[in-house]
């Protein structure tokens, strides 16, 4: 359990009365300012409990514990202060979302037991964080293997923005990603109510008539409607429904949602899953990047860059054939896998899951496939010098 504690007041007395009184409960860490607090926060090792004094020279408590929230929102944060004004009590609550308003002189033992009752908010927390992502995961992940399995041409492709996804948001500098697995994974959820040739057709970048293009275009909305269902799950349904959005505010939804407005999860899918359908197509990758970038309200271009960025990265690709018999959980398919009647039964680039597996070895048992198929094993290999 975390019982990093870090305790911030410009009287060096107070602290060192804390951290003779505490010590051998917490792992007490002292700050004499704001600044100097927010210099000791490590966003990779946070402190499970702050709690900092009111009136400081420079920051203030509120200021420290609202930038505290921004760093680090886990974080339990109490307030200190020996001003009863009403005042701060509420720019404390409604800046800071303090979790306890304690009045100085308060002494160690309403301090152990105030910071005993955030320590285990905390867990809390974290616990529930943990549920979570751990259960949203899971059951995301065996939904999307199932719709992988009945619509290969749909979500098959959900593997490949996962990836291109995550290592952007990663280029990025952005956190939390196993939200934008799980966002990549459910983006195509909606096609499921549009015809199959009309998604085949624009997932091939095709011709489409209007009519056509209209009715895909209800898919994002169709998804989000699905998965808004999903406790916790808002913010991915709102990104789902604005993954069609240009960057210029154009498109669908028709509303005044622009640029930075747009959640960042919508952009990158909006430029992974062009860039992805352009790729299929047939086209070189010099080729698809001139496209992406002569439509510039489009997408946002420091995606767009990040894509680059990725794409450029040193990736060792081992193509191998091998028996469906001798499939690993590390292979990926090198290309499409069409049955013995010319049905499409996996995408290029899903990984070959223990169920995929077994799905394949039956298929070839019963004459429905060959027994011989491409996998890619790959290795990457950073060549950037660093």
């Amino acid at each position: 359990m975390n019982k990093k504690v870090l305790f911030v007041d410009d009287e060096p007395n107070v602290l060192q009365a804390y951290s003779r009184s505490l010590r051998k409960l917490y792992q007490i860490t002292t700050a004499a300012s704001g600044d100097e607090a927010l210099s000791l926060v490590n966003p990779e090792d946070p402190f499970a409990v702050i709690v900092s004094d009111m009136r400081m020279p420079g920051m203030d408590g509120v200021t420290l514990l609202s930038r505290m929230k921004e760093t680090t929102p886990d974080t339990v944060r109490i307030m200190l202060t020996g001003n009863a004004d009403q005042q701060t009590a509420i720019d404390a609550v409604n800046k800071g979302d303090i979790f306890r308003f304690l009045n100085k002189p308060c002494s160690p033992e309403n301090m152990a037991k105030s910071v005993d009752t955030a320590l285990e908010q905390h867990r809390l927390i974290n616990a529930e964080k943990s549920l979570l992502e751990s259960t949203v995961k899971g059951s995301i992940a065996a939904l999307t293997e199932v719709l992988s399995l009945v619509k290969p041409e749909v979500f098959g492709r959900t593997t490949t923005y996962k990836e291109l996804v995550c290592a952007c948001a990663e280029t990025l500098g952005i956190d939390n990603t196993w939200e934008f697995e799980t966002l990549a994974m459910i983006s195509l959820i909606g096609t499921v109510s549009i015809p199959d040739e009309i998604v085949s057709k624009v997932l091939l970048a095709k011709p489409v008539s209007e009519q056509e293009r209209q009715q895909f275009e209800r898919h994002p909305e169709l998804g989000a409607a699905i998965v808004e269902k999903i406790p916790r799950l808002e913010d991915l349904a709102t990104a789902i429904r604005y993954q069609l959005k240009n960057y210029d505010g154009s498109g669908v939804p028709e509303d005044n949602l622009q640029q930075q407005d747009i959640p960042i999860g919508a952009r990158l899918l909006k430029v992974i899953i062009d860039y992805d359908n352009l790729e299929r197509s047939g086209l070189e990758e010099q080729a698809i990047f001139s496209r992406l970038e002569s439509s510039p309200g489009s997408y946002d271009p420091e995606v767009l860059a990040a894509l680059a960025s990725v794409l450029r990265r040193n990736v060792e690709a081992k193509v191998v054939t091998v028996s469906v018999t001798q499939l690993t959980e590390q292979m990926v398919l090198a290309e499409d896998l069409y049955r013995t009647d010319g049905r499409l039964l996996l995408c290029k680039g899903q990984p070959l899951s223990a169920s995929a597996g077994e799905r394949l070895a039956n298929f070839w048992r019963n004459g429905g496939i060959n027994e011989t198929i491409s996998v890619i094993i790959k290795e990457d290999k950073d060549t950037s010098g660093s």
